[in-house]
């Protein structure tokens, strides 16, 4: 998957998926700047692992959610390495609540989070990408935005939007090179995810037919192939990683 001298950004890439993202990136030749918001020890190490791999990649602190901080994060790109090829949106929280025990305050952040972050940075990425007509960028979804939890109103919210979204994008720029396309995790083994998964037990597990969570490199491979010259022919979709969970549902 030719990736190879390519400058990507991503979002949330300091843990978990993100991180696994940023080293498959990395590791395949490209440039990458990936943005956090609060933990800088996590970020500092991730950086001196890559470069001390000889590999280009830098840290930025930004709340995605912010226009103006994603309009820098992305001119900071672009001023350092000249161009933008790459932009994958992974930037993302859960606050779980019953729909009647959830505070305005509670929708809003995980709308803002997960959603407008998407917004913001593809905006401000298409445009150096239209420049060089040429240009993958790969949004993070969930099962979530079909199959839903109770509880989860606003992060299924904010995933159906990001797949309405992209293929809006998709259409828009596809004559210039652009592809838009989605990544849609099940059950993954991060920090966010198993508090949920520990909840459940063998339930989850037993429900999914690979019989297994998901790893983060399950993620970062398909995005790879999305980041790729070589899915020049593929925008709009939302690939599913999920071992097969939602061939029967989430019941």
């Amino acid at each position: 998957m030719k990736v190879s001298e390519r400058v990507a950004l991503v979002t949330g890439g300091s843990r978990g998926i993100g991180k696994a993202i940023v080293v498959a990136l990395a590791s395949a030749g490209a440039k990458v700047a990936f943005v956090y918001q609060s933990n800088k020890d996590a970020a500092d190490q991730l950086v001196a692992e890559l470069t001390g791999k000889g590999h280009e990649v830098y840290a930025i602190q930004a709340d995605a959610s912010k226009k103006p901080e994603a309009d820098a994060a992305i001119e900071n790109v672009v001023a350092k390495w000249g161009r933008l090829d790459i932009l994958v949106n992974n930037a993302g929280i859960i606050r779980d609540k019953l729909i009647l025990a959830m505070t305005s305050e509670e929708w809003q952040q995980v709308i803002d989070t997960n959603l407008t972050s998407v917004f913001n940075f593809c905006q401000a990425a298409i445009r150096p990408m239209m420049g060089n007509r040429y240009g993958r960028i790969v949004n993070m979804s969930s099962v979530a935005a079909d199959f839903s939890n109770p509880g989860q109103a606003n992060y299924a919210a904010s995933k159906a939007g990001i797949e309405g979204f992209s293929r809006c994008l998709a259409t828009e720029y596809a004559k210039r090179g652009i592809t838009v396309n989605c990544v849609a995790p099940g059950f993954i083994e991060t920090d966010m995810t198993m508090a949920v998964v520990n909840a459940a037990g063998d339930k989850i597990k037993n429900s999914i037919p690979v019989k297994r969570l998901g790893r983060p490199e399950d993620i970062s491979n398909a995005v790879m192939f999305l980041a790729s010259e070589e899915s020049s022919y593929i925008t709009g979709q939302v690939l599913k990683v999920d071992g097969g969970l939602t061939l029967g549902g989430m019941s």
